[in-house]
């Protein structure tokens, strides 16, 4: 039933124990497939998210659009394939969030320098200093917030606002480099079912 296990609404059908879950989010311009594995992800809108997927957790091979990368997938992690269109893809880490009070902001920082993601108006740190290729998060109360992307005392960019439910993590995936950085934030698809 959809209400078996408390996470059942969070990472949908309820995974047989040591099982990864994998999804794609796809920072290009282009609707790309992936698979991992025997296992498709088909169809991923530019700037747009799939669902997790589990599968038992091993080495596989993962394909997106023509690129294939080798991966190791470790029982009971959460991991996203990230497409940025250029380059090799690249598998992160998504330590699960466990905390059904607040909400998590995370953010991970794929660009090529460190960043801070404060309120809009610069006035608070809502994640610090997150390094290059780095991750950072902050539990938060569940809110509807504005932000924006800081290096040191400089704007680099507007946040789109975000509204944040109790027990849910969103992450704010920052790609690109030098001026030309693309944060979008990489939510759990709601499920339409």
């Amino acid at each position: 039933s959809a209400f078996a296990g408390g996470d059942a609404a969070l990472y949908g059908p309820t995974a047989p124990k040591g099982s990864s879950f994998v999804r794609v989010y796809n920072a290009s311009n282009q609707e790309v497939s992936a698979t991992v594995g025997a296992t498709n992800l088909s169809d991923v809108a530019p700037l747009a998210s799939s669902d997790f997927s589990f599968m038992p957790g091993g080495d596989y091979s993962a394909k997106i659009g023509s690129q294939t990368v080798p991966v190791k997938l470790a029982a009971d992690h959460y991991y996203t394939l990230v497409n940025s269109g250029s380059g090799q893809p690249q598998l992160i880490e998504e330590p699960p969030f466990k905390n059904k009070q607040k909400s998590l902001v995370r953010v991970q920082n794929l660009s090529d320098k460190a960043l801070t993601l404060k309120t809009a108006d610069g006035k608070t740190d809502v994640v610090k200093s997150v390094a290059a290729k780095g991750r950072g998060e902050r539990e938060i109360n569940p809110v509807k917030v504005s932000l924006a992307l800081y290096d040191g005392d400089k704007k680099v960019g507007d946040v789109k606002p975000v509204a944040l439910e109790r027990g849910e993590a969103a992450v704010l995936y920052v790609t690109g480099s030098g001026s030309s950085l693309s944060p979008v934030w990489v939510k759990r698809p709601v499920s339409t079912r």
